[in-house]
């Protein structure tokens, strides 16, 4: 009877032990340390930190897992937690409100992760904390005000991140740093205050000047875990460590210029000049009127350390490039303007020319280009400096397969128009005119569409290298293009057998901008003899025919 009675109590005593054994969650592990009740899961599948925490945690690691952010009020069932390691896992992101009801935290190390920026005012609900390791993350950028609810913080490790310029005022307004600074206020302190800033790629200009100078100026018990910071930036301060580079002060660029009213003749090369004193370095634009149409080359070069030259180089100056060219330089302090003045008078007389810009004896300068093409034609654009700005056009269009010649007049203030329903293997020209004058000589563009591949996708990848090809031809002396035309087109692409098909119909216009005045001008074709026929009158007799 004894013995059983004894066996009873070592069974009751056995489920009451299991009963009160802490719950652990699975795959971690929970025991007691010298800091208190801890947790550990290392190298599990957390993707955040779960709700149901063990009760009184004062220490938990979690390590090496994909938790990739901390929510807000991740660790509410956790006000007694003391030490918090995160390292080595995937949090990107820490939400406002992440921290809250931690009143008791001392110490918090996300090493290892892939943080761009911290929420600073999450460390007001954590007013002991201590300890603070960033290092190993991504963090580019430092605010005036990133410390100011660390007061008790006495290491604080920001080291191998993206650092660049950080103020000297993050630390300045820091209340730590400052009672540190003023040993008088009758508080005593019995520890130092370390920090690690190193292996950032600082960029050592004048926005770092502050910052160097602090470091510079750094005693104890204030401790820099390594005090050799190097700048890694610009190219003329790279590898220089803070102790040894002496910066300027900030200015905002100052723009000058060899000339700023320059006054040359057609055909010359030109290059404007624009010299920027600028600390930090300034980058420079350029803007003027014809920069859509006419892109010129800019060459930039640092001529000293806060000294940056740009040249805008204009090969072969038009009367078109005329006008104010505005040279913009730009840095963290500000921006400054500088205007040049070009004036390019045109040539009284010029040569015979395949050129495609020519100065007409109405003082009328035209350019005419191929900009665009699709599988069913092309896009023709042009260019004119005219006396009167409400003069109109006439665009000509012929083809070595059409028995007529398609005339289209075209109103003030439309410089495009749409070639559609090309035929290929086929040779075309395109001249335009100013009024009602015939064309001259340069005043053209010829194209060659390619062999008919079946596929529209086909199609289209011959006529874009044909049409480029003969564009750039264009520039060529007269003999040059004339062989390059009537010689073996094989390897260029171009198929030069003629094959007579119907010519197209009448191109339908598709004008850039529209203007009211362009209903008093219709399109209009001629054909061979000088006839003309409006479009619809055109499309009734065919459908006769028919």
């Amino acid at each position: 009877m004894a013995l059983g009675c004894y066996y009873f109590l070592l069974v009751l005593v056995l489920l009451d032990t299991q009963a009160a054994q802490p719950f652990c969650l699975p795959g971690c592990i929970c025991s007691e340390e010298n800091v208190g009740r801890t947790l550990k899961c290392m190298s599990i599948s957390l993707g955040k930190i779960p709700r149901n925490l063990p009760d009184e945690l004062k220490q938990m690691r979690i390590e090496n897992s994909p938790l990739y952010e901390l929510a807000r009020a991740s660790f509410i069932n956790t006000s007694t937690l003391e030490y918090l390691w995160l390292n080595f896992n995937n949090v990107t992101v820490i939400h406002l409100g992440a921290l809250d009801l931690m009143p008791e935290l001392r110490e918090l190390r996300l090493e290892g992760n892939k943080l761009r920026s911290v929420p600073w005012t999450v460390f007001r609900a954590t007013p002991l904390l201590r300890v603070l390791d960033l290092k190993h993350n991504r963090i580019d950028v430092l605010p005036e005000l990133a410390l100011q609810f660390l007061a008790k913080l006495t290491y604080l490790d920001l080291s191998s991140n993206r650092l660049t310029v950080v103020s000297k005022n993050v630390f300045l307004n820091w209340l730590a740093y400052q009672k540190h600074q003023q040993p008088g206020c009758g508080v005593e302190f019995h520890s130092s205050m370390v920090l690690a800033l190193h292996n950032n790629p600082w960029v050592c200009d004048c926005r770092l000047r502050g910052f160097v100078q602090f470091v510079k100026s750094i005693s104890f018990p204030v401790i820099l875990v390594n005090s050799y910071l190097i700048c890694q930036g610009p190219l003329s301060k790279a590898g220089q460590l803070f102790h040894e580079t002496e910066l300027r002060i900030c200015m905002k660029p100052q723009i000058s210029t060899p000339s700023a009213n320059i006054t040359t003749k057609a055909g010359q090369n030109m290059t404007l000049q624009c010299l920027s004193q600028a600390s930090p370095s300034a980058s420079i634009a350029w803007t003027y009127p014809l920069s859509t149409w006419r892109e010129f080359d800019v060459l930039t070069s640092s001529t000293a350390e806060d000294a940056t030259l740009s040249q805008l180089v204009i090969p072969a100056a038009h009367p078109v490039d005329s006008g104010n060219y505005t040279c913009v330089a730009s840095n963290s302090i500000g921006r400054n303007t500088l205007i040049i003045s070009l004036h390019v008078q045109p040539v009284q007389a010029l040569p015979a020319s395949n050129s495609l810009s020519i100065s007409s004896e109405d003082n009328a300068d035209v350019d005419l280009r191929v900009v665009k093409h699709t599988g069913h034609g092309i896009l023709l654009e042009w260019l004119a400096v005219a006396n009167t700005p409400e003069e109109w056009f006439t665009l000509y269009i012929t083809s070595e397969e059409a028995l007529r010649r398609e005339v289209i007049h075209m109103a003030p203030g439309i410089n495009t128009y749409a070639v559609e329903d090309l035929l290929p293997s086929t040779k075309y020209e395109a001249c335009v005119g100013l009024g009602n004058q015939p064309p001259r000589q340069g005043q053209c563009v010829v194209f060659v569409t390619g062999k008919d591949g079946g596929e529209l996708e086909a199609r289209e990848r011959l006529l874009h290298v044909t049409v480029v090809l003969c564009v750039v031809l264009l520039a060529v002396p007269v003999g040059a293009y004339v062989w390059a035309v009537q010689g073996p087109c094989s390897e260029w692409g171009l198929h030069c057998y003629l094959h007579h098909r119907k010519a197209p119909r009448c191109p339908q216009a598709v004008p850039q901008y529209k203007d009211d005045s362009f209903k008093g001008h219709p399109t209009v074709c001629e054909d061979g003899e000088g006839h003309r026929v409006l479009e619809e009158e055109e499309e009734k007799v065919e459908e006769d025919k028919i």
